[in-house]
């Protein structure tokens, strides 16, 4: 593993070395090796992980969440800086989109805008999974949680998921949420989602909301991720969370880059939900993407 180029991706929410957090490459992105087949991880293989897992709090807003900590070395071989494109895809580190998106989401819920109760939630790219525990501890009915790498479902994911629930009281209604969890690639994971729309005509599964956050920095995966969306969101009231930075620099990625694919793709509208501007050159947003009536 250690023959594979390695990037410092963007800035995490607990990287102090990075004032600018601009999100650079070093160089374009190399080819990808084959990635791994998709497969379904069970809550109970968590227990047969040692790697040591912590928490800290996180405060967003209004809300209380658990970060888990686990050392990227230990789970990967890999400095806990890196990033390997097609072997680990940072899904081990809490990246500021993540927050951002609670908060909007907390801001969108307090609104009314949007309701998780007995919602169908499906999160991409989950890493920590902040934004699907909210959406679980506000009722979601279903909440499926996907992750490019198995290793950080069963190492991150998984533990971090137990332990936000191990806080709430036991008059918390949220027993009785299914929560999945499923590794793989973009473009071969719907093979595994249990709510998939089997074609074009047929949109009566799917997902109500689906939450993605700093998915789209790589500009070589973003028509994967939105192949997936489209085959993913329910018809016609389905709505798709997403937070990102403006621009990825060096790779061409960022909200500009793939909410034009969009336009032209001519099959969902985007609003603008939230915009932050922390004093660097970059401006991270949240966008709602739904369907055109």
């Amino acid at each position: 593993m250690a023959t594979n180029p390695t990037f410092q991706l963007f800035s995490s929410s607990n990287d102090k070395s990075s004032s600018q957090g601009l999100g650079f490459f070093d160089s374009p992105e190399p080819p990808r090796p084959p990635p791994p087949p998709p497969v379904e991880v069970l809550s109970s293989e968590v227990s047969s992980s040692s790697v040591a897992f912590t928490v800290d709090k996180v405060n967003i807003g209004d809300v209380t969440l658990l970060k888990g900590r686990v050392n990227t070395k230990e789970v990967f071989g890999l400095p806990n800086s890196d990033l390997v494109p097609g072997v680990y895809e940072g899904g081990l580190k809490l990246w500021e989109g993540s927050i951002d998106l609670v908060k909007a989401l907390e801001k969108e819920s307090q609104t009314g805008n949007i309701s998780f109760s007995g919602k169908r939630v499906l999160e991409l790219g989950c890493g920590h999974a902040l934004p699907g525990i909210y959406a679980y501890l506000k009722g979601a009915d279903a909440v499926h949680l996907q992750d490019f790498n198995a290793e950080v479902l069963r190492c991150l994911t998984i533990p971090n998921l137990n332990a936000n629930m191990s806080e709430k009281s036991p008059s918390d209604s949220v027993g009785d949420t299914e929560v999945r969890f499923f590794a793989g690639e973009w473009s071969e994971v719907h093979q595994l989602l249990p709510l998939v729309n089997v074609g074009e005509t047929d949109k009566k599964g799917g997902y109500d909301v689906i939450l993605m956050a700093e998915t789209i920095y790589s500009i070589s995966a973003q028509k994967s991720l939105y192949e997936l969306v489209k085959r993913c969101l329910a018809y016609p009231d389905g709505a798709v969370y997403m937070a990102a930075k403006k621009y990825y620099f060096g790779v061409g990625g960022g909200t500009r880059q793939f909410l034009s694919m969009i336009e032209k793709d001519g099959v969902l509208a985007s609003t603008l939900v939230s915009e932050v501007k922390d004093g660097s050159s970059n401006v991270r947003e949240v966008w709602k993407l739904s369907y055109k009536s």
